[in-house]
This record gives structure tokens, C-alpha cells and sequence, in this order.
């Protein structure tokens, strides 16, 4: 099966067209190099004509072109010799270095210099005369600079892709980052919005309910009530929240942000809407993200449990033992009578969101009790010296 070559360049073409016109034209001049040689007159055009082909192959195969190149060099010495001849093989060596493989890349200077150093010490040996340095020089010239030129010029260039590669990598990071950061407090502004607002609007929708399902002034009057006092604290809470997203400050978290000194007027909210709560709490100084978390834990737990909860005591715990910040919230589960107001599950997201924030554990679900079935909200966070800084 035929092997077949792969198309050159179109500058390669340029090049060896050029390099063939000129060399016919010198040899048609008569500008030649030496004479008396071995092969006089048009054998001059042989090595011309072949490293003429082979600047074809420059980009392509450049390794067995320098190769073949060197051969003809050497035949261009038997006969009168041509500028142009030379100039190509330059550039064959040039080019190997350039667009050979790395090992070429850095053999050819290597080779090359050595090359060059063993002719003019040989030369001097033998003539004994200066022009050995002359030979050695164009030696040089011929071999060595351009495969130096060629090294040190893909040097650069790949150093150059290799910043590019850098740099576009440093700009897919960056957008990674950004796109998470985007992700991350657009998630804390959905958690905030949601724990802000959806104990007072469950509160109204459940007493609005009551209302309109009882014929009765009085309950209607108190429901009314319970309903203003929810829209005032939900306004309240709601225009806390835009002066957040209005703020340009950059802190993680405002400094107006809820702490447990007001779990007291939570749970008393609660009982206002009608559930019954036990607190029981025992904990030190705790950081800040930490009270924040186990506040927002507690609120949607009473939000959930005034939603869903059947009748019964709703227990809060807090306790604080072996480095970390336990909340237990305990409500009575199963059907309820009466109104209730839907669920979409965000609550619970919420809540292990801002639990797996500080490293901690989190788990809701229903557990068997002496007084029957409960749904318990169990997250524990973590107390480290680290949350304190």
C-alpha cells in the first residue's frame, strides 16, 4: 500500500518555489560558490532541485527532510555549490527544530554545536592555518544557528500556549466560582425569605381560614386580630430583608440578624397562634452564625408544627454538651382537624442547608413517644473555637 504524504503548506510551497527559481536563476548567472569541484557545471542543479523538494516537507516531515537535507549538502560540496542550496537547508534545520518533536527540539542545538566545534578543532589540527576558523564559522552558520533560532523561537511559542491554556483556565475557574457564589446567596436570600415570612403568612392563611369556616363574631374578631398582628411582623420582617439585598456593605449576614435572646417573643408568637409550647433551653455564649442557625431552625420547626401538627404540646430543646449546639423540636403527628395551610418541603431544605453550612447533622422525621407518635426536628451544630473568629 502506497504511503501517502500529507498536503504541505501553502507558505511551504512559497518557500521552495522561491528557493528553486533563485538557485536557477544564480547557476544561469553564473554566481557559484566554488569550482574546479568534482561535479562542474549543471550537476549544481541536483542538490538545488532535491532541497527544493524537501522545503515541501518542512512543516510536515521535518525531521527526515533535514536528514535527506544534510545528504544533499554534502553532494553540494562535490559540485560548484549554490547559495540558494544553502540558504534551504538553513532553513530545513530551522524548521526541524521548530515543528520536529521535543526530543528533536532540543538534540539539534546539541548536535548541531557539537558538530561545529569538532569541525574547526579538526580543520585547525589538519590546515593548521586560520581559515579552519572561517569553516568552522560558516559551519556554525549553516547548522547550528538555525537550529538554535528554531529551538529557542518554539520555546516561546509554547510557552506562550501555555500562558494562553493558564489563562483560560484562571477564567473558567473564575466563572465557576462566580456562577457558585451566585448559586450560594441567591440559596441564603431563598432561606432568609422563606423563614422571615412563612411563619406569619402560614399564621394568617390558618386563622383566615378559621374565620370564614366558623359563623361566629367573636372567633372572627380574634382571628382578625391574630391575622393584623402576623401582616405587621411579616411587613416588618419583609422590609428587613430588602434593606439586606438594598445593602452594599458585603457582610455575610446583617447586623440586625435574630439571635436566641429572642427565642422567648418567638415562642410566645407561637402561642398566640394557638400552639401550645414548652421551652427548655441550657447553653453558654455561642457564636453568631450558630444562634442565627439554631433561631431559624426553631422558627420554621413552630411553622411547620402550626401548620401540620396535630393537637398536643409542641416541646423546644436546646442543649449544649461535647462541643456543640443541640435543637430538638418535638410536635404531635399525624391528621389534624380543621384548617391547615399547604407545604412545598422548602422548610426543610432550608433547614439542613443552613445545618450542613456549619458541619453539622441534621434529621426530621417521625419517632414513636409514650404519648404516641411525634415529629421530631433534630439538627446538631457544632461549637468550635474556629466560628468564634
Amino acid at each position: 500500500m502506497a504511503v501517502r504524504l500529507p498536503r504541505p503548506h501553502r507558505f511551504d510551497v512559497c518557500v521552495a518555489v522561491a528557493g528553486l527559481l533563485c538557485g536557477i536563476l544564480f547557476w544561469a548567472l553564473g554566481q557559484n560558490l566554488n569550482s574546479g569541484r568534482l561535479l562542474p557545471g549543471a550537476w549544481v542543479l541536483l542538490p538545488l532541485v532535491v532541497m527544493a523538494a524537501l522545503e515541501l516537507l518542512r512543516r510536515t516531515r521535518p525531521q527526515p527532510a533535514v536528514v535527506l537535507g544534510t545528504v544533499m549538502l554534502v553532494v553540494d560540496q562535490f559540485t560548484v555549490s549554490s547559495i540558494a542550496t544553502i540558504t534551504m537547508y538553513t532553513d530545513l534545520m530551522y524548521a526541524a527544530a521548530l515543528y520536529g518533536t521535543p526530543a528533536a527540539a532540543r538534540r539539534l542545538p546539541i548536535s548541531t554545536g557539537l558538530v561545529t566545534a569538532g569541525v574547526t578543532v579538526g580543520l585547525l589540527a589538519w590546515w593548521r592555518a586560520p581559515e579552519a576558523l572561517l569553516v568552522g564559522f560558516v559551519t556554525g552558520v549553516v547548522s547550528f544557528a538555525p537550529a538554535a533560532t528554531g529551538a529557542l523561537v518554539r520555546y516561546h511559542r509554547d510557552a506562550a500556549e501555555t500562558a494562553r491554556l493558564r489563562a483560560e483556565q484562571t477564567a473558567l475557574l473564575a466563572e465557576m466560582d462566580r456562577t457558585q457564589a451566585v448559586g450560594a446567596e441567591r440559596a441564603r436570600m431563598a432561606r432568609e425569605l422563606h423563614d422571615m415570612v412563612a411563619n406569619h403568612l402560614s399564621a394568617i392563611a390558618i386563622h383566615s381560614t378559621a374565620a370564614l369556616s366558623l359563623d361566629d363574631p367573636n372567633t372572627s374578631r380574634d382571628a382578625l386580630t391574630v391575622i393584623r398582628e402576623n401582616s405587621v411582623e411579616g411587613l416588618s420582617e419583609m422590609r428587613r430583608l430588602i434593606g439586606i439585598l438594598r445593602d452594599s456593605s458585603g457582610d455575610l449576614e446583617p447586623a440586625a440578624a435574630p439571635t436566641l435572646e429572642g427565642l422567648g417573643s418567638l415562642v410566645e408568637g407561637a402561642r398566640n397562634n394557638g400552639l401550645d409550647i414548652t421551652l427548655d433551653r441550657e447553653y453558654g455564649s455561642l457564636p453568631a452564625p450558630v444562634e442565627l442557625a439554631a433561631y431559624r431552625i426553631v422558627q420554621e420547626s413552630l411553622t411547620n408544627a402550626l401548620k401540620h401538627a396535630s393537637p398536643g404540646r409542641v416541646t423546644v430543646d436546646l442543649a449544649q454538651q461535647d462541643g456543640s449546639l443541640t435543637v430538638t423540636v418535638a410536635s404531635p403527628f399525624g391528621d389534624r382537624d380543621g384548617p391547615r395551610a399547604p407545604g412545598s418541603g422548602a422548610g426543610l431544605v432550608g433547614m439542613q442547608e443552613r445545618t450542613a453550612l456549619l458541619d453539622g447533622r441534621f434529621e426530621a422525621g417521625p419517632e414513636d413517644s409514650p404519648d404516641g407518635k411525634i415529629w421530631v426536628v433534630r439538627a446538631t451544630l457544632p461549637v468550635t473555637e474556629g466560628d468564634r473568629e
